[in-house]
Formats: C-alpha cells, structure tokens, sequence
C-alpha cells in the first residue's frame, strides 16, 4: 500500500504537492481574472448613491471608533461566527485524523492507511466544494432577500449534521452524505453573514468595516486553537470526538442565529438612484 501511494519518509505526498501548486494556480487565475472584470464606482459616483458628503469623510476614523460605533448586527452576527468558525477549524484540524481513525483503523500519522485516509479526505474536499457550488448557483441565488436568516440557519444546520455525522460513519463512500451538507454550510458561511452584517451598513467606511468583520473569522480560530489543547484532552484524545465537538460547536451557531435582528436587505440599485435623481 505504501508503496502505491509513494511514501517515503520525510517527504510530503506528491498528492499534496500537486494540491497545492494547482491550487495556488488557480488562485492566481481567478484573482487576476476579477481584478481585470469586476468594476468599481468611482469616489463621487459613491458618496452620491450612499448619501455622503465627501468632505465629512476625508479622515478616516480610529479603528476603535469604528468599533464603538458598528451597527447591532456588526455583534449579532459576530456570535454566530464565533461558534461556526470554532466548528470550522476543528474539522480544518481534525477530520483526516477522524477518517483515518474510523475507516483506515489507525492513529499513526506515519502510516500507510493515514496518508491513503488524507488523500481521500482531498476527494471529499473536492466533492464538498462542488456541493457547495451547485448550492450557491441552483439555489442560494434564488432565494429572497428578506429570508435570508432562513438560508443562514439552514446552511448552518446542514454543516452541523454533516460535521456530527463524519464523527460516526465507518466507511469512506457513506462520508460523500456529510461532505456535501458539509458543503452547503461552507457556502453559506462565506455568504450570508456579509450579506446580513452589510445590509446594515449606511455606506460610510464600508471598506473598513469589512476588514473588521473579517476578525469575527480569524479570532474564533485562534480561540479555538488555543482551547483545542484541553478540548482534546477531555475528548480522550479522539480524533473523531473533536468531530463531535465541532458539530456542536455549529449547532450553537444555529441557535444563535436568532438574536439577529437586522435583515433587511439594501434597497434595489435602481429604486436608489430613482430617489437620487
């Protein structure tokens, strides 16, 4: 076997290698591609759409104030994230561990059985982003904007179940189930807390703000990190517990869904540009 998958001790799995040389290629591509499409206002054309006068906006306000001053759904929102990206990044760290310990019988790292258990954890990767893809076009897209804590629950929820369910199952093609609910959720997650967080914003240091929310992602990973040196004792050191844990983790992220308040969306471009003229 493991001479199949070309082990050598020491050396990264070429499987890996490649996983990440074409990733990083399609990266670039996708980046350079939006870079040269997608088209911005300029500053004028802006500040007129979002009612701002330019001259009360040429100094950029403290970080801290921004802070001070976000909308409620900036903190409503920010709990739900705190508990989806824990969830996140304990599968991010536990799941090849988790498959190799319930399908392959192994906790060895080194193992033959562990390296075949993460080059099938790329496979199911691969399938989880297409379900997610699909979701987002066939789905996701078409759903009204008024609903959109519905669809943020619903995401959530599916992550939940898919992250709970890969705690138990014991064979690898079963796990194709919960990694395309798993998929579900992980676009959902990188939609609709930004469409609901934005949707509160009066246009004035949108930017900004944006790069302040992106912390409600970072931080709860760091935390979770960080707690992960006791979470995992108190798991008995179980690959597939910490699964468990981060299904929970979600599932909470569901619940606290229902302190948001703002979720009305932005009003259509067309009506605002009406109400302008």
């Amino acid at each position: 076997m493991a001479s199949l998958i070309r082990l050598k001790k020491g050396v990264v799995p070429l499987s890996v290698r490649l996983a990440f040389y074409i990733g990083a290629i399609i990266l670039l591509g996708i980046s350079a591609y939006t870079i040269h499409t997608v088209k911005e206002y300029d500053p004028d054309t802006y500040a007129l759409y979002h009612h701002i006068d330019p001259e009360q906006h040429k100094h950029a306000k403290p970080i801290w104030q921004l802070i001070k001053d976000a909308p409620k759904a900036f903190w409503e929102v920010a709990l739900v994230q705190l508990f989806a990206w824990i969830g996140i990044q304990y599968m991010w760290t536990y799941t090849t561990g988790a498959i190799a310990e319930n399908v392959w019988h192994t906790t060895n790292a080194a193992s033959a059985g562990y390296q075949a258990a993460g080059n099938w954890y790329g496979i199911l990767t691969f399938i989880q982003s297409m379900a997610a893809v699909l979701y987002g076009f066939l789905v996701l897209s078409r759903t009204n904007p008024y609903k959109r804590k519905f669809w943020y629950r619903f995401g959530l929820a599916s992550f939940a179940v898919g992250l709970i369910w890969v705690s138990f199952i014991h064979n690898q093609y079963l796990l194709i189930v919960p990694f395309c609910l798993i998929g579900i959720g992980f676009f959902t997650v990188h939609v609709e807390p930004f469409n609901i967080f934005t949707s509160s914003l009066d246009g004035a240091n949108e930017g900004s703000y944006i790069g302040i929310f992106n912390g409600t992602i970072c931080l709860p990973q760091i935390l979770a990190s960080v707690a992960s040196f006791l979470v995992f004792k108190l798991v008995g050191n179980s690959m597939p517990g910490m699964m468990l844990i981060a299904g929970i983790a979600m599932f909470i992220a569901v619940l606290a869904i229902s302190i948001i308040k703002q979720d009305k969306p932005q009003e259509d471009l067309s009506e605002k540009n009406n109400k302008i003229s």
